[in-house]
């Protein structure tokens, strides 16, 4: 047998919601990432936002974040939860959309769902905005990627295990093509970033200096801001 305890199970084996009451409130935060692979003629096509629909990456970053916020209306045991923050961001390679969602929250469980749930569903509407010209699209490596806070502390994933590529910068390339870093969409409306970049650890600064130059590729590695 495993030492693995299923919390969500109760002594006879039925399912039950943990009882998270005699916990306090503490500062929790989740990151979650996932791939949308296509056609590098329907990246091109995002990143020049000539999609028939309209703009992709903006409905789709909308989705993710009321998902997030949704995410125990779906999953039958998780707990509703006071969602404080959620920020949705795009890297666009050649031949995909990689998809990276952060969750933050002050309660008494942790928000890993929550940023699972809202990475997928913005990876789904991706999908849904392009599958008139693209239905082969491939939605994978759906990852928690980090998470903050409670019982158990910090989780990173390790570096030695397979990770989604180009998901640490977020590039927006204007009219006149110069690159420059991406701002981040939070649910308190304030615009700036309520965060470091995902790919520092939430307790150490970024390395990544704000006027840092980025070679675009064939499909134009364009992300929306």
């Amino acid at each position: 047998m495993s030492d693995l305890s299923f919390t969500h199970l109760d002594p006879l084996g039925r399912a039950r919601m943990v009882d998270v009451t005699p916990k306090e409130a503490t500062h929790r935060r989740a990151v979650a990432r996932c791939k949308v692979v296509m056609k590098p003629e329907t990246t091109l096509a995002i990143a020049n936002r000539e999609v028939k629909k309209g703009d992709v990456l903006s409905v789709a970053r909308v989705a993710g974040i009321q998902a997030a916020k949704r995410t125990s209306d779906m999953i039958p045991l998780c707990h509703p939860l006071l969602v404080g923050s959620v920020s949705v961001n795009f890297d666009i390679g050649d031949d995909y959309v990689a998809v990276e969602a952060q969750v933050d929250t002050v309660d008494r469980t942790g928000v890993e769902m929550e940023a699972l749930h809202a990475c997928a569903m913005a990876a789904l509407t991706i999908y849904d905005m392009c599958k008139s010209a693209d239905r082969g699209m491939v939605i994978g490596e759906l990852t928690l990627w980090e998470k903050t806070g409670g019982r158990t502390g910090t989780y990173r994933r390790p570096s030695s295990e397979p990770v989604p590529d180009g998901t640490s910068e977020k590039i927006q390339h204007g009219a006149s093509g110069t690159a420059h870093k991406a701002t981040s969409d939070a649910v308190d409306g304030t615009g700036a970033p309520s965060h470091p970049p995902a790919h520092a650890p939430a307790d150490e600064p970024s390395n990544v200096s704000e006027d840092t130059t980025v070679v675009a590729s064939s499909a134009a590695n364009v992300v929306e801001s």
